[in-house]
């Protein structure tokens, strides 16, 4: 994980990490970080209000954390009339304040699940959304959960894509071994490298980048060597993947990682010996 961010207070325009204020990342794209830093949230979660120069509406992607009404109100004041709710994926950083934003604007919901959407279809897989003078392209991109989406937003030329937690802004993504999957991992990320490299990354954790691409490639090379990592180790332990105890994989791969990291590690951990368990 890479160390902590600080805001650069020279720029009289905020940079990441700016809490409870709205910044601007494209003319179309704007972001209100939620201040709930952690292990797994890095600085917090990011939450996106979408809507294209001129428009009387807009979107929101990921209304963020239980109890932080504070925040949810920023994002409300910024969006103006909100018409539409998109979620990323299921972990309550992201959904914990969706009764409260419901409450606040009245917006429909839409999720990969019907578990989260509220007054509204759940998503289909490429489907093209119109809202807030902006064109969104929904992205299945399952393998941090299984109903993990990204969101492909166009404008008059420009592209970003919203990477909720498949693609972070620093640090490395944790597969939720409850329904992640490292094989469906691998899938997402080459698609993303295939259909979005050349778009803006705006990420549910850590800092925006200005192509998807390079970071892309990054986080399939890691993943490859964090693999080739823990098949040695399983070597030099002498077990199988299928017998093999995933805290002593971890202290065997990450001991040199802070142990407040190791429980993220051994839910990667865990998915990736199921992925050697079937090959």
């Amino acid at each position: 994980m890479a160390p902590e961010k600080t805001p650069d207070t020279d720029s009289a325009m905020p940079v990441h990490p700016a809490y409870g204020v709205l910044r601007e990342v494209t003319p179309f794209a704007s972001v209100v970080l939620c201040d709930n830093p952690g292990s797994f949230e890095l600085d917090g979660t990011n939450t996106w209000i979408l809507r294209a120069p001129g428009s009387p509406t807009s979107v929101v992607v990921d209304p963020g954390p239980a109890k932080h009404g504070k925040h949810v109100r920023t994002v409300v004041e910024h969006a103006g009339e909100v018409e539409l709710v998109l979620i990323s994926h299921r972990h309550h950083d992201h959904v914990g304040a969706c009764k409260k934003m419901r409450k606040l604007t009245g917006a429909p919901q839409r999720a990969f699940t019907d578990t989260y959407s509220s007054d509204a279809p759940r998503f289909r897989d490429r489907e093209v959304i119109e809202a807030a003078g902006v064109t969104i392209t929904v992205l299945h991109t399952p393998g941090h959960t299984a109903d993990s989406t990204s969101f492909l937003v166009e404008w008059e030329g420009q592209r970003a894509l919203l990477s909720g937690d498949t693609i972070l802004g620093f640090g490395t993504t944790v597969l939720d071994p409850t329904d992640g999957t490292l094989a469906d991992y691998f899938n997402s990320l080459n698609r993303l490298i295939v259909e979005a490299s050349d778009a803006a990354l705006l990420p549910a954790h850590g800092p925006d980048h200005p192509e998807v691409g390079p970071i892309a490639r990054y986080y399939k090379q890691h993943r490859e060597e964090r693999l080739q990592q823990i098949v040695d180790a399983l070597d030099d332990l002498g077990v199988s993947a299928k017998k093999a105890k995933p805290m002593k994989v971890v202290k065997s791969v990450y001991r040199d990682v802070d142990k407040k990291l190791w429980p993220a590690a051994k839910m990667s951990v865990k998915a990736q010996l199921e992925y050697l368990r079937t090959r």
